[in-house]
């Protein structure tokens, strides 16, 4: 059991992997999740996969609608602990304004798995608070690519 148990963590990573990059460009698998998932991060809380998936678009319309480039750069994905998976990330990009401001933040997502190694918790954490990352969108400058 314990075997079957690490090759299902290790496809639930690994589909992380794959999604989390291209986030702002398609649709994330979403059966790895439970329906009552928990999502938290600096600015939303909620529950059920019905509203995580509204995020999840939320996401992809306004990358298309703010910004001329935007990256979700995915530095790493692995078990932290038996019922835990994270995820370290940078998200970039370069507003759609005639001063070209750059975002440019950092965080991790922590993942929680039920007995089932599906995610039923997902926790954002980033390195600067919101009003900060805000002011980014009134500077001048160019994202370094």
């Amino acid at each position: 059991m314990r075997v079957e148990s690490q090759l299902s963590v290790k496809q639930v990573i690994k589909t992380l992997k794959e999604d989390l990059p291209t986030l702002f460009e398609k649709d994330i698998s979403y059966d790895i999740y439970t329906d009552d998932i928990y999502f938290k991060d600096p600015v939303n809380t909620f529950k059920y996969k019905f509203n995580y998936r509204i995020i999840f678009w939320t996401l992809r319309f306004h990358a298309r609608l703010f910004f001329t480039q935007i990256y979700f750069d995915v530095h790493e994905v692995s078990q932290s602990a038996e019922e835990t998976i994270l995820a370290k990330w940078t998200v970039r990009g370069v507003l759609r304004v005639p001063w070209k401001a750059g975002l440019l933040f950092n965080g991790y997502s922590t993942y929680k798995l039920n007995q089932d190694n599906l995610i039923y918790e997902h926790i954002d954490t980033w390195d600067r608070k919101p009003g900060e990352i805000l002011k980014q969108f009134w500077q001048r400058g160019e994202m370094a690519n």
